[in-house]
C-alpha cells in the first residue's frame, strides 16, 4: 500500500488573544451573540509578527516532535491564502528560517482546504519515491484580510500555524478533492493591485459591479448562508467519496474537520452518522484559522496521547473556491 506515516506534528499560536468581549468593545455584539452561533470564545491575533514566522515556528515544532533535522527535509509544501509576499513563495522564507537547505519549495492556495490538498500532493510525491521527508506547513494570518467593521465575518477568524512531517508508509491512504468554481462569490478576498499601467482595464467585464465597494476591494467577503449550505453537503460528500467502500463510516476513529463554525461541523457529521465523541474540535479557543485548523488539531491530539497506532483518522474540510476534500489515513 502506498500510504504515509506522520513522523511529527507541531503548531504555533500568537500570544495576543481577542476574546468575544474584546469584539464587543468595537462592534455591536457580545459573547452571548457570538458563541451560540459559532462555537467560538476566542481567537489568536498575530499583531506584531509575519505569517512566515508563525509557519517556521510550527515547522520547527514538527521537526522536533519527529526528531528529524531540517537538513533532512526534501520538500516543503506551504498551504496559505494569506502570504506575506506575492513572491517569493512563503515556503522559501520558511526554508531559510529553519535551515532546510536541501528542500525544494512551493506554496499551495486552496484556502481552508489547503492542508488536505497539500497532503494529497505530498502523498503522490512519496508514492513515486522522489522525496523521502516532506514537511507540510499550513500557516494563516487572516487578521490582515478581515474587515473589522463587519460583525458577521470578523468574529470568525484568527491567526495560527500547524505543520506535519511525513514520509512514505505501508498503511492505507484514501483521498478525494473537489471544487465548485461557479460559487466563488460566496467567499473571496480580492488581490488589491495598484497599477499605473496605461493599458490596464476590465476587458471582459468580469470586475464590473462585483467589487464596487472599499470592503469588497480590500477585505474578505463572505455570504454566510451560502457557505453554510455548501459546506455541510460538501464535507459529508467528501468523506463518503474518500472512503468509497474501503471502510464503513462507523469504522473511523477520529474525524478532524475544518473549524469554520461549530454548527457546520455538527450538521455535517450528523449527515454522516458520526457520533460527536469521534469528532475533535478546538474552535472554541482558536476560531477559524483556515488551512491551519486541521494540522493544529492533529498536533493537539498527538501531544495529548490520543493518537494510537492502528487508528483510522479522517481529515475533512472546505474553503474558498469553493473547494472541498477529505483524506482518510491509518496511523
Amino acid at each position: 500500500m502506498n500510504g504515509i506515516e506522520i513522523l511529527g506534528a507541531g503548531s504555533f499560536t500568537p500570544d495576543f488573544i481577542a476574546d468575544n468581549d474584546k469584539f464587543s468593545e468595537i462592534l455591536d455584539t457580545s459573547d452571548e451573540w457570538i458563541f451560540p452561533r459559532t462555537g467560538i470564545k476566542q481567537r489568536h491575533i498575530a499583531s506584531d509578527i509575519p505569517n512566515y514566522y508563525m509557519g517556521a515556528q510550527a515547522a520547527k515544532a514538527a521537526l522536533a516532535d519527529a526528531n528529524v533535522n531540517a537538513v533532512d527535509v526534501d520538500l516543503i509544501i506551504v498551504s496559505t491564502c494569506t502570504p506575506d509576499f506575492f513572491y517569493p513563495a512563503m515556503s522559501c522564507l520558511i526554508q531559510k528560517r529553519i535551515g532546510a537547505d536541501r528542500a525544494a519549495c512551493f506554496d499551495v492556495n486552496s484556502a481552508c482546504t489547503g492542508f488536505i490538498t497539500s497532503l494529497d500532493i505530498a502523498h503522490g510525491y512519496l508514492a513515486t519515491g522522489k522525496y523521502r521527508n516532506i514537511l507540510i506547513v499550513s500557516s494563516e494570518k487572516l487578521s490582515q484580510q478581515v474587515d473589522y467593521t463587519d460583525r458577521a465575518s470578523s468574529i470568525l477568524f484568527g491567526d495560527a500555524a500547524g505543520a506535519v512531517l511525513i514520509t512514505a508508509g505501508d498503511k492505507p491512504f484514501y483521498s478525494y478533492l473537489g471544487a465548485e468554481g461557479d460559487e466563488f462569490e460566496a467567499l473571496y478576498c480580492k488581490a488589491n493591485y495598484e497599477t499605473n499601467c496605461p493599458w490596464y482595464g476590465d476587458i471582459d467585464g468580469f470586475y464590473e459591479n462585483k467589487f464596487d465597494t472599499p470592503q469588497k476591494q480590500h477585505f474578505l467577503v463572505q455570504d454566510g448562508k451560502a457557505v453554510y449550505k455548501f459546506a455541510v453537503n460538501a464535507m459529508a460528500n467528501a468523506v463518503k467519496n474518500a472512503i468509497n467502500g474501503h471502510y464503513d463510516v462507523s469504522e473511523i476513529d477520529i474525524v478532524i474537520p475544518h473549524q469554520a463554525n461549530l454548527r457546520i461541523i455538527e450538521k455535517a457529521t450528523e449527515l454522516l452518522g458520526i457520533s460527536s465523541d469521534k469528532v475533535y474540535t478546538n474552535i472554541e479557543h482558536m476560531g477559524n484559522v483556515s488551512s491551519a485548523c486541521i494540522p493544529i488539531c492533529f498536533s493537539e491530539l498527538k501531544s495529548s496521547g490520543r493518537i494510537k497506532s492502528g487508528m483510522k483518522i479522517c481529515f475533512v474540510g472546505f474553503g474558498a473556491g469553493l473547494t472541498y476534500g477529505a483524506v482518510v489515513i491509518e496511523v
